[in-house]
């Protein structure tokens, strides 16, 4: 128990004490019109109240990743709990925060379009390929795992609601009026309720599991797992063979650290009364995820007595859908039930529509295409058509896909981030130094990975942190060339 409540005190002390760090070198100034009151459209462009910017970010960043990845990676034990903690304060909450700083400076822009200001065209063009793949690979994945939830409940067996297909169009047709309708007609009245939803039955799970969990983890769980891994290396694997370095981080990525929420800060951004908004909206809602998955990781390591073979056992029955089911419907009884179809099913679906929305204004930024009710037709109609053929794929194989383009798309704007504080002059460090380590992580990933080069793991992780440092000093030595060269710092 001390483990958990040490977890969330980490997360709530840095919000508190590292936060407004980080705010102090981003150059906020309440005094400056945000891009809401420069440029409100009634579409994306409108004006919301900061508790229902947070409510609905929190949402959307959130849907079921902050659950299902942290129960795949109680599978590596308490170790989970310190990534998702590390993760969180020093990188996926600071990640957050600038993705939404940035721009709000720059007109409520889209990061790829910030991207060819900051470096050049061919870093926009490559982190706009990523963006649109992760927010593609986004909307597809939340669109077959509740469909796949929803159709095998027994309470639609022998019914045509037992019928995949029937979900999929269901859920693609919600996609297509949410995505096009303006952000006041459905996100801003449903999704604050949901957010609220989301941390009611998260506080349920968490009460319950430390009143009646046969097995919490505990502090010197942590100390164990080093004193059995010998010489601390990070490549010596769970019970299953999967090596803690690189997986465990890009297995728990909401959470710790998500490219993904990158894509949603923007849409947020846009309708954002006041700077000073940021800090709160943008890294208070990453901190929540934080508490959100360290509920569900201790969850996922305290509820199976047997330890990894149990877990691994209802996991490969089910997936962590089901092991979602046990937990609430073991603590919390037929209520706990109800609650997880509505994590498993209508969060995701939350998050689905904003990835194509999110993808909608990425595009429009991108090719300077004005909005307007038949142009944003134009556009959702393919992307959807397109997401629909993607269902028919296996969903492993876009998992897998869609986790890589994740930690890509987040270390890319971890090196944006640097170069927007390198040209204010202000500490660079708290981004440039995550950047580094989130670059080691995904090379290493991709080095060894199956859908990569397939290398030894021993290799990887040199690798990935040789070309970490490389981006590093190629990034400083470009900033010093600018320079050199009459350069003008850019200002908050």
């Amino acid at each position: 128990m001390l483990l958990f409540f040490a977890s969330l005190a980490i997360l709530l002390l840095g919000y508190k004490f590292y936060s407004p760090f980080v705010e102090k070198q981003a150059g906020i100034d309440p005094a400056i019109k945000t891009p809401q009151a420069r440029l409100d459209d009634g579409v994306d462009y409108v004006a919301i109240s900061p508790i229902r910017a947070f409510l609905i970010q929190f949402l959307n960043i959130a849907g079921i990743g902050p659950i299902f990845g942290p129960i795949l990676g109680a599978m590596y034990g308490p170790i989970a709990l310190v990534w998702i903690v590390i993760g969180n304060v020093v990188g996926g909450a600071v990640h957050d925060y600038f993705s939404g700083v940035m721009s709000l400076k720059e007109d409520g822009k889209s990061l790829p379009e910030i991207a060819g200001q900051y470096y050049n065209v061919i870093f926009k063009g490559v982190m706009l390929i990523f963006t649109c793949m992760l927010l593609f690979f986004v909307g597809v994945v939340f669109i077959m795992s509740p469909a796949g939830l929803l159709s095998n409940l027994s309470y639609f067996e022998g019914t045509f609601l037992a019928g995949n297909t029937f979900w999929v169009l269901l859920i693609l047709a919600y996609y297509f009026f949410a995505t096009l309708l303006p952000i006041d007609k459905i996100i801003t009245k449903l999704y604050p309720v949901f957010g609220l939803l989301m941390i009611v039955m998260t506080s349920l799970v968490a009460v319950s599991v430390l009143l009646e969990a046969p097995h919490l983890p505990q502090v010197t769980d942590i100390f164990a797992f080093f004193d059995t891994h010998e010489h601390h290396d990070f490549l010596t694997p769970n019970p299953d063979g999967l090596p803690v370095w690189p997986l465990l981080f890009l297995t728990i990525t909401c959470g710790a650290i998500s490219g993904f929420h990158s894509t949603q800060s923007p849409m947020i951004a846009r309708c954002l009364t006041n700077e000073k908004y940021a800090r709160p909206v943008f890294y208070g809602a990453m901190m929540c995820e934080g508490i959100v998955a360290c509920v569900w990781a201790t969850a996922g390591i305290a509820t199976f007595p047997g330890g990894y073979p149990e877990l691994k056992a209802m996991l490969d029955l089910g997936g962590p859908g089901l092991v979602v089911n046990h937990i609430a419907t073991s603590y919390l009884g037929i209520f706990g039930g109800v609650m997880a179809i509505l994590a498993v099913a209508i969060f995701p679906i939350t998050s689905g529509d904003t990835a194509f929305r999110s993808l909608r204004l990425t595009l429009t930024d991108a090719f300077h295409i004005r909005q307007s009710a038949v142009r944003r037709l134009a556009l959702a109609a393919p992307i959807l058509g397109v997401a629909y053929m993607m269902t028919l794929l296996d969903f492993s194989l876009i998992w897998r896909y869609f986790a890589f383009s994740n930690m890509l798309l987040s270390t890319s704007v971890l090196w944006l981030a640097t170069k927007y504080l390198l040209d204010r002059g202000t500490f660079h460090w708290i981004v440039s130094i995550p950047a580094v380590i989130g670059t080691a992580i995904t090379v290493a990933y991709i080095a060894t990975a199956g859908i990569g080069f397939n290398l030894p793991a021993e290799h990887s992780k040199a690798i990935g942190i040789v070309v970490g440092v490389i981006c590093f000093i190629g990034l400083v030595m470009h900033h010093s060339k600018r320079n050199a060269g009459g350069y003008v710092k850019r200002e908050a």
